[in-house]
């Protein structure tokens, strides 16, 4: 009789064990990815930049993610909602997916002092493959103009993003943009 009871706990044990881990690296909830960024337009001052040298994006739990990677210092950006992204140079339109855009100016030229390209991607209308993206829908390189490079995110809606800019590696910094899942 003791052997019985012995099993039956033992067996519960045994079962929840295996089921609370599952529970326990479920996806965030929305009250755990809330933020408080808003959508409005974000800006920073600019100053002497560096260069650009690399795009590049991530998926986090509750954001998606842009890094723009210069060689020297980020010294200012504006990001906004816009109806469009258009050509830095001729202001042509680029279509770019999504049901809202972000314009993402960088105050960096895409080259160096003798004009040299410093970021050369192989396709401007797909700067990173976010296909399989909550949020982002396509990034695009809209060109590079007198010491200011524009880009465009096609996001799923107006979401929220916060920018920021961080230091390093060594004398090089990033120009960070988190758009979140859900309001």
């Amino acid at each position: 009789m003791l052997r019985q009871r012995w099993f039956v706990p033992a067996g519960l044990a045994l079962a929840l064990s295996l089921t609370l881990p599952a529970v326990a690296v479920a996806a965030p909830t929305a009250a755990a990815c809330s933020v408080t960024w808003g959508s409005q337009e974000k800006s920073a001052a600019w100053g002497i930049p560096g260069t650009i040298t690399n795009v590049r994006t991530g998926k986090q739990d509750c954001y998606d993610r842009l890094v723009v990677d210069v060689a020297g210092n980020v010294d200012g950006y504006v990001v906004r909602y816009v109806d469009q992204i258009g050509s830095i140079g001729s202001g042509e339109p680029i279509p770019v997916r999504g049901g809202a855009k972000l314009l993402v100016v960088v105050f960096a030229p895409a080259h160096d002092e003798n004009y040299k390209p410093t970021f050369k991607p192989a396709n401007v209308n797909e700067l990173s493959d976010v296909s399989s993206y909550p949020t982002f829908r396509q990034v695009v390189f809209a060109g590079s103009f007198e010491g200011v490079s524009d880009f465009g995110v096609g996001v799923r809606a107006r979401l929220p993003f916060r920018v920021f800019i961080l230091d390093g590696p060594g004398s090089n910094s990033r120009l960070v943009m988190d758009v979140a899942h859900h309001w």
